[in-house]
């Protein structure tokens, strides 16, 4: 997992509320073992027309969304099933970070494992974001995880806040992997000494 500081990219604005993991990513995909390859899945029932071809309403079929790595969407953004495979088509797809006014819980804890950065804002805000990105050619946000802050060029400000531990993750790069691997040492010093008691006991035994 990528450490993550500052994303500053182009916003793709996705003016839906409730947004369920079944159209963030469909069922149909969820055979695959890989965590990788959902991005072009992403959003599959509404980037396509009924005859497979891309839809040009939809927002990410539009190019000058093209590249975004911030997207602002509606209030209780990844409702609906838990499959952790939603926030890895939006990490494969390109998405750095989320910003909506409210997250389903085990949706938002899916995406800090996987290098996403969800930023709460009010309702007012992002309606405001919305209708930027909406309107305004190449409209970019710079969103700092280290300043929690999320600013844009036109003098929009606003602070966030993210759980310490999920900051640091995030900031250093860590999945669950990761973090376990920063205590290998102090693991396999506990292992051979396990093992060696083991080996003792087995041999009293004798």
């Amino acid at each position: 997992m990528e450490p993550i500081r500052t994303v500053t990219s182009i916003v793709a604005p996705l003016d839906r509320v409730n947004v369920d993991t079944d159209q963030i990513i469909p069922k149909q995909f969820l055979k695959r073992i890989e965590r990788t390859g959902y991005g072009e899945f992403l959003f599959f029932d509404w980037r396509k027309a009924a005859d497979g071809t891309p839809d040009p309403s939809f927002v990410l079929n539009d190019p000058k969304y093209k590249g975004a790595q911030i997207l602002v969407a509606g209030k209780n953004f990844g409702c609906g099933s838990s499959r952790e495979h939603a926030a890895w088509a939006l990490n494969d797809y390109g998405f750095r970070v989320v910003i909506a006014p409210t997250f389903a819980d085990i949706f938002f804890s899916n995406a800090g494992k996987n290098g996403i950065v969800l930023v709460r804002l009010s309702e007012e805000k992002v309606a405001l974001l919305l209708k930027k990105a909406s309107t305004k050619p190449g409209y970019q946000l710079t969103v700092s995880l280290e300043e929690l802050t999320v600013t844009d060029n036109d003098g929009f400000k606003a602070t966030f806040e993210v759980d310490a531990f999920r900051r640091y993750c995030l900031l250093e790069g860590l999945d669950d992997i990761g973090l376990t691997l920063r205590h290998e040492k102090a693991l396999d010093a506990f292992e051979a000494e396990h093992n060696s008691k083991f080996w003792l006991k087995a041999k009293v035994a004798q």
